[in-house]
């Protein structure tokens, strides 16, 4: 098994053909975690799940067990509390000696979230399948409507197993390390109508870091060497630590496995942007630059 944080894209994600190989050993099936987040205009995701997913697959619901309550100070999207982790998980079937791949409809986005989420709270062996549902349908692995009842696990969870940020820490991050913005480029400059935060714009110094730029045109990461030479030219070189955040702690989660793939560590600000304007007397940064302006 692979320890939390582990560099190497083998411990991050895993591939279709892969995870079909595995599903057909009779003892040793990873527990299959399909991910849901309600977006605008993306309909119902337990409807689509029930509809189809892969066999055995359990439904994870993000907004409800891999967050906490929103909260003004908190951001959109907060930690879990333990106990009510530990209680999804253990519904989920996950036991202490599990392997557990989490996948979804839309190239990882939310997954990434859950994988982060569950490395976090002490799981190590978690792996994010590369593409999601789609990734699975073109290896020719089926689908399924059948809703699986699991028995009971009894894995207990031990959160603090990755580095997280607070508001300082990112702010200390973009002075003296590399914070990275993994939302879209109109968000990061604070454009009008660009998402629903407001005031909008960037914590000042951070770098622009779309996650979407990490994945390919069939919704799987990059190569391994294309998603180092990218986070090089972000300033992710070794030399200093490096933090990720975005909106509400998702897209944000995303990047973390892509630069995991890529053999580098960073640090999650889970309450992001929805949390950093909070507190009104925090600096605002607009356009493309990190510290603002248009030049």
């Amino acid at each position: 098994m692979s320890a939390p944080g582990a560099a190497g894209r083998s411990a991050v994600l895993a591939g279709a053909a892969e995870l079909l190989a595995l599903t057909a050993r009779p003892g040793g099936r990873p527990v299959l975690l399909h991910v849901g987040n309600p977006r605008p205009g993306g309909g119902d995701p337990l409807t689509a799940y029930r509809a189809a997913h892969l066999p055995g697959a359990v439904y994870a619901d993000l907004p409800r067990d891999l967050a906490g309550e929103p909260g003004h100070g908190t951001g959109r999207r907060p930690l879990p509390e333990p106990a009510r982790l530990q209680d999804a998980l253990r519904r989920w079937g996950v036991r202490a000696s599990s392997a557990v791949v989490v996948y979804d409809d839309e190239g990882g986005r939310s997954a990434g979230r859950a994988w982060w989420v569950l490395r976090w709270a002490g799981l190590f062996d978690v792996r994010l399948l590369d593409g999601g549902l789609a990734a699975w349908s073109a290896a020719g692995g089926p689908l399924t409507a059948d809703v699986p009842e699991p028995a009971p696990g009894d894995v207990r969870v031990a959160p603090g197993a990755l580095p997280v940020l607070d508001a300082a820490g990112a702010a200390r991050l973009a002075a003296e390390g590399l914070l990275l913005d993994a939302r879209s480029a109109p968000q990061y400059r604070g454009e009008a109508g660009q998402g629903g935060d407001r005031p909008a714009g960037h914590i000042p110094g951070a770098v622009s870091a779309p996650t979407g730029e990490n994945l390919g045109p069939d919704g799987r990461f990059a190569g391994t060497a294309e998603l180092v030479a990218r986070f090089r030219r972000l300033g992710a070189d070794g030399s200093v630590p490096v933090g990720v955040y975005c909106g509400g702690g998702v897209a944000a989660a995303h990047e973390i496995a892509a630069l995991a793939a890529a053999g580098i560590e960073a640090a999650l600000y889970p309450g992001s942007w929805s949390a950093w304007i909070g507190d009104p007397g925090r600096p605002v940064a607009t356009g493309p630059r990190p510290w603002g302006g248009d030049g």
